[in-house]
């Protein structure tokens, strides 16, 4: 922001950046959830409640498929909207810097829902995750992921 007589005002930039917090996170696994609302992580207070790759949170589900009523369904949905279920970060917006040097940035923030045994609810994983999901203990999400960044 350019302040009074040309000088750059840095402090109120920054604020403004800190003050928009984007919680929704996409869903990529095959559970029938949409769309969630990140509500704690779950890690050691360093971050101040910050999340990256690899880290556990609590969610609500804001947005779910429609359950189908058909008896023999084989593709049951597992969740429901309003349902709090824990899940771990996948990819986010934010840039990453990989030990090699390189820096990584994914276009959305997105999660697989876990069951309280920190397993996976779903089946199946539809989109990219990123590789530091295996140094960080999730490599079940890795290896069924049909591409890793």
């Amino acid at each position: 922001m350019i302040g009074l007589k040309g000088t750059l005002n840095v402090g109120v930039s920054f604020f403004l950046k800190l003050q928009y917090i984007d919680k929704h996170v996409q869903v990529i696994d095959n559970t029938g959830a949409l769309l969630v609302e990140c509500v704690n992580v779950l890690k050691q207070k360093v971050n101040n409640g910050w999340g990256g790759v690899g880290d556990e949170i609590v969610c609500v589900v804001k947005s779910a498929r429609p359950i189908s009523t058909a008896v023999g369904s084989s593709n049951a949905m597992k969740v429901r909207r309003g349902d709090v279920r824990r899940a771990v970060i996948v990819r986010t917006r934010k840039t990453v810097r990989r030990p090699d040097g390189r820096f990584v940035r994914f276009d959305d923030n997105a999660a697989v829902l876990l069951n309280n045994k920190r397993e996976m609810l779903g089946t199946r994983i539809g989109g990219v995750v990123s590789a530091d999901l295996r140094m960080k203990g999730w490599g079940k999400i890795v290896s069924l992921a049909p591409k890793v960044v």
